[in-house]
């Protein structure tokens, strides 16, 4: 079972309004939602930092656009689109 501390940091008075109606609304406690605040913020940084670890890799390895590569191939998918869209509009 995970060891539960209790931490204290500032807060503007603004956010702690908007945190305490979400609160409310979603029948909760402050402290439930800023415990899903906090695993959503760490999930989503480990994420982040998964994916920057991922693409150094890949660059290092030599998978990788050059710029000139990337610009003509969203050019493509840009054309694409706007066929797609053109088709849909008749």
């Amino acid at each position: 079972m995970e060891r539960i501390r209790t931490i204290s940091f500032r807060i503007g008075t603004e956010k702690l309004t908007a945190l305490d109606s979400l609160a409310m609304a979603a029948s909760r406690d402050r402290t439930f939602l800023l415990n899903e605040a906090v695993e959503n913020y760490i999930a989503l940084q480990t994420h982040h930092d998964e994916l920057v670890h991922a693409g150094i890799k890949a660059a290092e390895e030599g998978r990788y656009l050059e710029n000139s590569d990337m610009r003509k191939r969203l050019a493509k998918l840009a054309d694409k689109r706007m066929a797609a869209k053109r088709k849909q509009s008749r």
